[in-house]
């Protein structure tokens, strides 16, 4: 009898274990996307007559893509040219192409700028981002497009997200009817979280765009905000707004969290405090049982990157730049990334609460460089005979078939092959740059410098 019922339990044991499944995902969000004046000059080219983004966001796109969702602040219109950074912004649309190829799933809309250029801007800003797919909430078209998307639910991994987003104002700029764009309104927005309550997702996901602009610690109003917004279901807040960053807060008890500022993700802004921001990384892990199912975040980490200006704008992620001196060779500059550093490293490790900075092994000896070509070049059986081009070899990126001219683990090396390169064939406006994490396709190999 004893034996059965040890056979029974184990029993019971293996089919409660197999009952039991856990998946887990990976959350990323960015601080404000922007575009000055300075930084939609410097995407200009000249030659092909494009706007070209893909220099400035090289180094973040390896961190992006990882992530199973990746939501960004698009603090910005694309209502078409002419195309104008403050105070009334309209971005090229490539802007918004290359942050699709680098990773970006969702964009929220609500912001101050949102009604820059009126009608025409808010709806072609939605135009352009279904066109390419990209999820957004935050501005409608009209009210019945509002009630039948929103709260917006994204769907990854098994994972479901209500996602909710509002602003303090639009700038004193009036909404054009029919046109919605989510305002801060207590009432509005306590309907709106029982809604996406009704929708029982895994958790709730609020970004607002709120606070005092370049102050590095919230405000009053923030708080207040947080503990509503928390009392109402939702698991996550993000803010955005104050172009700074501000601290960070995960309740472990109440597994609740917020962000109230991850400043700048990209803007032309340069003063100090405002040339860089934060990337936190969100990981939350799902439980299923026959009983049903419980989702907890599982772990929260931030990363730093920094926008170095020089005759064009390039992200400088802390974990590939830090202490560089190859590509941050102005003084001035790496002077500036390194204030941006002790001032963000000593206010977020003094106010954060439970979320630390994610650490990463510098592995400098690993380092690979190569020569990019520019976007437009034609690659015909011309240029792959070319001796210089079939002694360094052409490879090409799966993501955006950019090509990549070698291998080499010296950038004084680089650069000299560079320069034979543009001795021996017509190509131009090469660049060295530093290999991250880029996917290739197979292609020639030869070089190994």
């Amino acid at each position: 009898m004893n034996k059965l019922v040890l056979v029974f339990f184990l029993w019971m044991l293996a089919v409660c274990g197999r009952a039991q499944d856990t998946t887990r995902i990976s959350l990323l969000f960015t601080g404000d996307i922007m575009q000055h004046d300075s930084n939609i000059a410097m995407a200009y080219d000249p030659v092909s007559k494009r706007y070209d983004y893909s220099a400035c966001f090289e180094y973040v796109a390896p961190i992006i893509r990882p992530a199973d969702l990746a939501i960004g602040n698009l603090e910005l219109t694309l209502a078409g040219s002419p195309y104008k950074g403050y105070p009334q912004f309209s971005a090229p649309d490539a802007l918004a192409v290359e942050l699709k190829r680098i990773g970006f799933d969702v964009l929220v809309t609500a912001n101050n700028h949102s009604v820059d250029r009126r009608k025409k801007g808010v709806e072609r800003t939605i135009r352009v981002l279904d066109s390419l797919a990209i999820l957004h909430t935050g501005t409608f078209i009209d009210s019945a497009t509002r009630a039948n998307t929103y709260p917006l639910i994204v769907e990854k991994n098994d994972f479901r997200f209500s996602l909710l987003n509002y602003t303090y104002g639009t700038n004193g700029i009036p909404v054009t009817k029919p046109n919605i764009v989510n305002l801060i309104d207590t009432v509005q927005i306590k309907l709106d979280l029982a809604q996406a309550r009704q929708q029982k997702t895994d958790a709730i996901i609020v970004f607002m765009h709120w606070g005092d602009e370049y102050q590095s610690l919230p405000n009053s109003t923030q708080k207040k905000l947080t503990r509503l917004l928390f009392r109402e279901g939702a698991r996550l807040v993000i803010g955005a707004h104050p172009h700074v960053l501000q601290p960070m807060e995960w309740n472990k008890e109440q597994d609740q969290l917020v962000v109230y500022s991850l400043g700048n993700f990209i803007s032309g802004q340069r003063p100090r405090y405002r040339d860089g921001g934060a990337m936190v990384w969100i990981d939350m892990q799902k439980i299923t049982t026959p009983a049903g199912a419980s989702t907890s975040i599982l772990n929260a980490e931030y990363e730093l990157e920094w926008v170095q200006k020089s005759n064009e704008f390039v992200m400088r992620p802390f974990r590939y730049f830090e202490g560089d001196t190859v590509f941050v060779k102005d003084k001035t500059a790496r002077a500036a990334m390194q204030v941006f550093a002790k001032d963000s490293r000593a206010l977020l490790s003094k106010h954060n609460v439970n979320i630390q900075e994610r650490t990463h092994s510098l592995a400098t000896d690993s380092v690979v460089y190569s020569i990019r070509l520019p976007d437009d070049v034609v690659v015909d059986s011309v240029l792959l005979e070319n001796p210089m081009i079939k002694f360094y070899g052409l490879e090409q990126t799966l993501d955006r078939g950019l090509w990549m001219l070698g291998n080499f683990y010296d950038v004084e090396l680089a650069q000299q092959a560079m320069l034979q390169v543009v001795g021996s064939t017509t190509l131009r406006r090469l660049r060295v740059v530093r290999r991250v994490d880029l996917e290739l396709a197979s292609g020639s190999k030869n070089n190994s410098n």
